[in-house]
């Protein structure tokens, strides 16, 4: 037999104490807190006994099928996102973008920026602009950084291209936007 140092064998011997103190709280703090005292029937028994059930007992039996009828009607839940997103909408589908409204503002406020091409870019005073043509070809505008279109905004015109910081609803992206790059010439 292999004999241990004097105080390894304290320690287990304390942590052998320990784990029985503590074993027998967990069994007996459930144990009193059922008891009861001697003359009073449980309140199971007393309403088992007497073949009827309370009136509070039918009137929580009408509010929990009140409530499930409302839930399956569905009247009985909101989700309140409060900032977040949707936890029961599928990450894995991409959601389209909400088709845009049927009038939208005139001029460079109402303009897409997947709808717009750029046709030029200028320098005047000190001052970058940029033409861009819309995707019914009867308009062209002039457009400068800070712009604000109908789904983003010109963040900046460098010579040969235009970006554009384009707001995305999507909620499997962590960023809520993403930078556009339209090039002055796309074909090259």
């Amino acid at each position: 037999m292999i004999q241990q140092p004097a105080h390894l064998l304290l320690r287990s011997t304390i942590v052998a104490f320990a784990a029985l103190v503590v074993l027998a709280l967990i069994v007996a703090v459930p144990a009193a807190a059922q008891e009861q005292p001697a003359g009073e029937a449980p309140q199971g028994e007393a309403q088992a006994g007497s073949g009827e059930a309370s009136p509070g007992a039918e009137q929580t039996i009408d509010q929990i099928l009140a409530g499930e009828e409302e839930v399956l009607a569905g009247e009985g839940y909101s989700y309140d996102p409060a900032g977040r997103r949707d936890p029961f909408v599928s990450l894995l589908q991409r959601t389209q973008l909400k088709e845009a409204p049927q009038q939208r503002p005139e001029g460079i406020p109402g303009l897409l920026i997947d709808e717009i091409e750029v046709k030029g870019i200028f320098r005047m005073q000190g001052r970058t602009f940029a033409q861009v043509q819309s995707s019914d070809k009867d308009k062209s505008y002039l457009i400068q950084e800070g712009d604000q279109l109908y789904d983003g905004e010109v963040v900046s015109i460098a010579p040969g291209e235009v970006t554009f910081k384009q707001v995305v609803n999507d909620p499997s992206v962590i960023k809520p936007f993403r930078e556009v790059v339209k090039k002055l010439n796309p074909e090259s």
